[in-house]
């Protein structure tokens, strides 16, 4: 298993405190994705998956463009811009949005049904509103904090390929492209949003305001997650309005 962002030797302090942030509390320790990663998750349980966090993907290229719309600085406009191009990309070829849908019609869900956001879970929902107004109202350097999250994504995209490749049969190239693009997208990125809070957090209360921020960041993924267990694991409880197994197949 590839090790979670480890702190390097001679790491920042602030830097230090927040990869210690995640190794404590990022959504790789959830069951959920046990589960989902050693191969445990019927059809049922990935296609909620797939159609929650889709949720959360559609809303990050909002959630940026909300944070650029108030960004006075062209140099940290130039920087952060390209995570809208990754997510929604061009007229022709799209980008990580579209690539979400090929994997929704690789496990046998409508790819429109997906992307109307019907069926989302209650609590995703609410997840996902919370961190686009995080980002949208809290000072800026909260806002680049509460994207570093990324630090530790992609190790988690590796367990995810390694272990989507070898328990289920929707798994290939084309399905699982979004998670090999985000290899290399996410670590462009948080090496500029990292940079820049370790540069604007000089002071202890703003190096305590990025900490929070990220801690913030994990508590909205996590929750996505313990929404999926008690919907579709256990205690299997759907919600009135969630998806039910069955609805939106291609």
């Amino acid at each position: 298993m590839t090790a979670l962002a480890p702190v390097l030797p001679d790491a920042h302090p602030l830097e230090a405190r927040l990869r210690a942030i995640g190794a404590a509390r990022y959504h790789d320790k959830h069951p959920f994705h046990h589960r989902l990663h050693g191969g445990q998750c019927s059809p049922d349980q990935v296609r909620a998956w797939v159609i929650n966090r889709w949720a959360y993907q559609a809303a990050i290229p909002m959630k940026d463009a909300a944070f650029l719309s108030r960004c006075s600085d062209p140099d940290l406009r130039r920087l952060w811009r390209s995570r809208i191009e990754d997510h929604d990309g061009g007229i022709a070829e799209g980008g990580g949005l579209r690539r979400w849908l090929r994997l929704a019609e690789a496990v046998g869900l409508d790819p429109d049904y997906v992307a109307s956001g019907r069926g989302v879970l209650p609590a995703t929902r609410f997840a996902v509103e919370a961190y686009v107004r995080y980002v949208r109202d809290r000072p800026l350097l909260q806002a680049v904090a509460a994207s570093l999250t990324e630090l530790f994504a992609p190790a988690i995209h590796e367990q995810r390929i390694e272990g989507l490749l070898l328990h289920y049969d929707f798994a290939d190239a084309a399905s699982l492209s979004y998670f090999r693009n985000r290899l290399t997208e996410a670590p462009k990125d948080v090496k500029a949003g990292l940079a820049w809070v370790l540069e604007h957090a000089a002071a202890p209360q703003d190096q305590d305001a990025a900490c929070a921020a990220l801690a913030f960041k994990t508590d909205v993924l996590w929750a996505q997650l313990d929404a999926l267990w008690g919907a579709y694991v256990e205690p299997g409880r759907i919600p009135p309005g969630a998806w039910q197994p069955g609805e939106g197949l291609a």
